[in-house]
């Protein structure tokens, strides 16, 4: 490939309406709501419309599929005729990806008629085959279905004219460069090509030296940089937490920030089904996706989350790219990611079509040096900052309190507690009597205003060195010793600690701390689940839930070993605090077998 400058931006400077796209793509843009190009379309079209070979570089959420769907229309529209074989093919590395693509491309194309089929793995060959057969124009596919289409001589690669990789670098991380090549090969060698990628690793120069003729580089790498006094688009924050306390601080950001819609990512699916059950056990509405799910499932949980009905979508990088939920208004990192370019795919879900955002990444002490990699290959600053205070936590369920007040105050239907009012009024200052009631409500609500706090960790922490002066989140030997977010290793597997045979003050064995087992006066009838119980715990005490042993869950009560020598501080917190809303007996019970 000749190497050429990329296109800036000051050297085009069209709008849609200069682009001479045909009259029904245009209203069709402007019935979307399309006002002006974005920077990656104004650069991309006009050399498309040429017929030139592209390579494009644009961060996700900045109009990709525009800049290559719509050259392709206006090429349909012009054709005299159309055959039944696609005349445009659009590799993209999801599932997902492949049906908001061809989604976008039917509404762009809707007036001129465009057949646009995706077509993926996961869902049933039949309704695919019986497409391609009575014909199509663009195909949207994932590579491994594409080449199991052309093996079956279903789908037919001659009259293609255009090629599309979108998010060419996932693809080839995904492990699909063998099925590009074959594709690539069995289209016509004067076909145009086009490649758009977040990044411009080696191997995709390679891919546009050998599959592309005189390509031109486009580049919008970056969002712009916003302008002097002007908040930036994405706020980048990051919280350096040990292990132990990661998800009490996910939980109190949570409680702090109040999202309307987050997008969690793990690093493993089992950390991802272990967060989705822990969180829904505190009463946040969760889902999960992974690359364990059937497309029935993932379909499922994408109309959940995009319908807003589940408010927290905890996912694996199979969800960092081509899911276009406009509305996501945080994503948070679970674990610090493995690079500079997952980063920037997973904080692409957030801040899009103009919106602002908000990018949060917890990262264990010894994970800070990452941060700063990050932020060079990057070039973006992520600001590290502490973990919400108790203090900070009630501020905000105050202020919460006083807007649902608010609220109910404009209703005006407050006759039928007039009278409640009055009467105490008639004793007490009438101050004193709202303030009653507003701590009524506070405690009913299971408010915590002596919730523990979570240890704060200097920025310039070394070796990520907790207060004993042991790496976070390790044993004596250095090795990670910590559980999931249910009580489970990391490895999957079920690791209750030693339990003590001698009640509250027993001692342990094999050098682990003892544990001694509470009676907890509330079980199944009461639909209490282990969740519950341990977020009651680690909200009201100082104890960590990577702490905790087994949980059993009876139906008229519930059995959790805890340290033996935080017994009469976990009964102490429980006894004043409620459980789903109810105050339960919380005793010692026969030490634990």
């Amino acid at each position: 490939m000749k190497k050429k400058p990329a296109i800036t931006l000051d050297s085009v400077t069209l709008s849609f309406a200069e682009l001479d796209l045909d009259p029904r793509l245009a209203e069709a843009l402007t019935n979307l709501g399309y006002e002006e190009p974005t920077d990656i379309q104004r650069q991309a079209i006009p050399l498309l419309l040429e017929g030139r070979d592209v390579v494009g570089q644009a961060a996700t959420g900045t109009g990709k599929t525009a800049a290559f769907a719509l050259p392709i229309l206006q090429r349909l529209a012009l054709a005299e005729q159309r055959s039944t074989a696609p005349q445009a093919l659009i590799l993209v590395p999801t599932r997902e990806l492949a049906i908001q693509v061809a989604e976008a491309t039917h509404r762009y194309g809707r007036a001129l008629g465009v057949r646009v089929l995706p077509v993926y793995g996961g869902a049933p060959m039949e309704p695919q085959l019986r497409a391609l057969k009575r014909g199509v124009d663009v195909v949207v596919a994932t590579p491994g279905r594409a080449l199991d289409h052309l093996n079956r001589r279903s789908l037919s690669l001659a009259s293609i004219s255009t090629v599309v990789l979108d998010e060419a670098d996932e693809m080839m991380d995904m492990g699909f460069a063998d099925d590009l090549t074959a594709l690539l090969s069995a289209t016509p060698d004067e076909r145009q090509t086009v490649l758009f990628s977040a990044t411009f690793a080696p191997r995709i120069a390679a891919i546009a030296a050998q599959y592309m003729t005189d390509p031109v580089r486009v580049t919008v790498a970056r969002a712009p940089e916003a302008a002097a006094g002007e908040a930036p688009r994405v706020r980048q924050e990051a919280y350096i937490v040990p292990r132990a306390h990661k998800l009490a601080a996910l939980s109190r950001v949570l409680d702090v920030e109040q999202p309307t819609s987050t997008m969690v990512f793990c690093r493993t699916r089992t950390e991802v089904d272990q967060l989705t059950e822990t969180l829904n056990a505190r009463g946040h509405r969760c889902a999960s996706l992974h690359g364990g799910h059937n497309q029935v499932q993932r379909d499922r949980v994408m109309n959940s989350f995009r319908a807003k009905t589940t408010e927290l979508l905890i996912a694996t990088d199979v969800a960092a790219r081509g899911l276009d939920v406009k509305h996501v208004s945080h994503v948070i990192n679970f674990d610090v990611p493995q690079s500079g370019d997952s980063y920037i795919h997973r904080i692409g879900r957030t801040g899009r079509a103009g919106r602002e955002g908000v990018a949060i990444t917890f990262a264990e002490p010894r994970e800070h040096r990452q941060l700063r990699q990050i932020e060079q290959q990057t070039r973006q600053r992520i600001v590290v900052k502490q973990v919400p205070t108790v203090a900070d936590l009630n501020a905000r369920r105050m202020a919460t309190l006083q807007d649902q007040l608010r609220e109910v105050i404009e209703t005006g239907e407050l006759d039928s507690v007039r009278v409640v009012v009055e009467t105490l009024a008639a004793e007490y200052d009438i101050m004193d009597v709202a303030a009653a009631a507003v701590r009524h409500l506070i405690a009913s609500s299971g408010g915590d205003d002596d919730a523990a706090e979570i240890p704060a960790q200097s920025e310039a922490s070394r070796g990520g060195r907790g207060s004993e002066g042991r790496p976070s989140g390790r044993g004596s030997d250095g090795r990670a010793s910590g559980r999931g977010t249910d009580g489970r290793a990391s490895d999957g597997r079920s690791r209750s600690p030693r339990v003590s045979g001698g009640g509250a003050g027993g001692g342990g064995g094999g050098g682990r701390d003892a544990t001694s087992r509470l009676f907890i006066g509330g079980g199944r009838k009461l639909k209490i689940r282990p969740g519950d119980i341990v977020g009651a715990i680690v909200t009201h005490t100082s104890v960590s839930a990577t702490q905790l042993g087994a949980i059993k869950i009876l139906d008229r009560h519930s059995l959790v070993e805890v340290p033996a020598s935080a017994v009469h501080e976990i009964q102490n917190a429980l006894a004043q605090k409620p459980i789903k809303g109810k105050k339960l007996t919380v005793r010692l019970d026969k030490p634990a077998r």
